[in-house]
């Protein structure tokens, strides 16, 4: 592939609700430590670093599970589709 040619990235269906469920367990997990989830999660996905994601209700484990691409693509994906006031 040519330095002008577009690479294309693809995350199956199967992936992208494992990702709902993930940032949402994981959002509740931190919210219910009186965590901001927002501000956790981000410092998670910039890093990589999983301690800025609590262990209680295993969520450190549990958004182990994808890689931070993924869950950042299904945050994009929502944010676009719930925010894009242009007609598809």
């Amino acid at each position: 592939m040519g330095i002008n040619e577009t690479m294309m990235f693809k995350v199956d269906n199967e992936k992208e609700n494992e990702a709902k469920e993930i940032l949402v367990s994981v959002h509740q997990a931190l919210k219910e430590k009186g965590y901001n989830p927002i501000n956790q999660m981000v410092g998670y996905i910039l890093s990589g670093d999983p301690t800025y994601i609590t262990n209680y209700k295993n969520a450190r484990s549990i958004v182990r599970r994808l890689e931070r691409d993924e869950l950042l693509e299904e945050v994009l994906k929502f944010y676009l589709e719930n925010h894009n006031n242009e007609p598809e």
